[in-house]
C-alpha cells in the first residue's frame, strides 16, 4: 500500500471523530461520493489528486477507474481517517497511495484530475485553500469540487443549535459562495477555472435515533459539542431526540452541489 507522509503539526477538525465517520460510510459518504466521481470521470491510467480523502470513500472507486497503469493521492490530514482507507482498500490497489497530509500545502502538481469531496470548506482560507488544489492540476486538467448545498443536513442543524447549552458553540454557517450550482461555478471561475459545470444533487437519509445521533457525531455538526464534558453530551443527546422526536421529523437532508472545470491548457 501507499507511503504515509508525517502527520501534519494541525490536524483536521475532524480527525477525532474518525470511527463515527466512517460509521457513515454506506449510509452517507459512500453514495455522495460515487456521485461526485460519476461527475469526475476519472479515466484509465489517469493521475489523480483526492484532496481531504477521509476514509477513502472516493479515493477507492477513483482507484478502481484508473486502474494498475494509473496512480490516485489520497491525502487527508487524519492519520485515524488514513488508516480506515488503508483497511478498507487491503492489498488490492498498488495503484492507490494514501498520505497524511495538509491538502492546502500539497506540493505534487500535474494531475489529470484533481478532486475534493466535502473538504473546501474545512480550510481556514477557502478561497486560497482551493485554488491551490486548482494548481495542482495538469494544463487541461479537471478539478471537481463537491460541496454540501443550502440547507444540507437540517433539520439536524437547526434542532442540535437549539439543545445547546449557552450560546458558546453552534454549528459553522453555511458560505456565501457555496449557496447554488450557479454561484459556485461562478467562484471556481473566478479562481481560475474555464468551462465549469455544476449541479444540485438532491439526496435525503430516512432518519432512526441512531442514524440521527450518528449523524451528529461523523459530520461537522459534531463541532457543535466543543468541548462539552460526556455528561454533558449525553444531556445534549437526550434533549436532541426528544425535539426530534417533537418535531416529527423523519429524514434529514443530504443534498450537495458538484462542479468540475477545466484548468486552462
Amino acid at each position: 500500500m501507499g507511503d504515509t507522509t508525517g502527520e501534519p503539526e494541525i490536524v483536521g477538525g475532524l480527525a477525532h471523530a474518525a470511527t463515527s465517520i466512517a460509521d457513515l460510510d454506506e449510509l452517507i459518504w459512500n453514495p455522495i461520493s460515487t456521485a461526485a466521481v460519476a461527475r469526475a470521470r476519472p479515466r484509465f491510467d489517469e493521475l489523480v489528486l483526492d484532496a481531504c480523502a477521509r476514509d477513502g470513500a472516493s479515493a477507492l472507486p477513483t482507484a478502481e477507474l484508473v486502474g494498475i497503469g494509473g496512480l490516485v493521492d489520497a491525502v487527508d490530514g487524519s492519520a485515524e481517517l488514513i488508516d480506515i482507507a488503508r483497511e478498507r482498500a487491503g492489498d488490492r490497489m498498488p495503484q492507490l497511495k494514501l498520505h497524511v497530509a495538509d491538502a492546502t500545502t500539497w506540493e505534487t502538481t500535474g494531475y489529470d484530475l484533481v478532486q475534493c469531496v466535502l473538504g473546501v470548506t474545512t480550510f481556514t482560507d477557502l478561497d486560497a485553500g482551493t485554488q491551490h488544489l486548482i494548481e495542482r492540476a495538469a494544463p487541461g486538467g479537471r478539478v471537481a469540487i463537491t460541496t454540501w448545498a443550502p440547507g444540507a443536513l437540517e433539520p439536524l442543524r437547526e434542532i442540535l443549535t437549539g439543545v445547546l447549552p449557552g450560546d458558546d458553540a453552534a454549528p459553522a454557517p453555511e458560505v456565501d459562495v457555496l449557496h447554488s450550482p450557479g454561484s459556485l461555478a461562478h467562484w471556481l471561475t473566478g479562481l481560475g477555472l474555464v468551462g465549469v459545470r455544476a449541479e444540485n444533487v438532491q439526496r435525503h437519509l430516512d432518519l432512526t435515533d441512531e442514524i440521527a445521533w450518528t449523524v451528529v457525531l461523523g459530520t461537522g455538526l459534531r463541532d457543535a459539542l466543543g468541548e462539552l464534558d460526556d455528561d454533558a453530551i449525553a444531556a445534549v443527546r437526550a434533549r436532541f431526540l426528544a425535539t426530534l422526536a417533537e418535531r416529527g421529523a423523519t429524514s434529514v437532508d443530504l443534498t450537495t452541489l458538484i462542479a468540475v472545470g477545466h484548468r486552462p491548457g
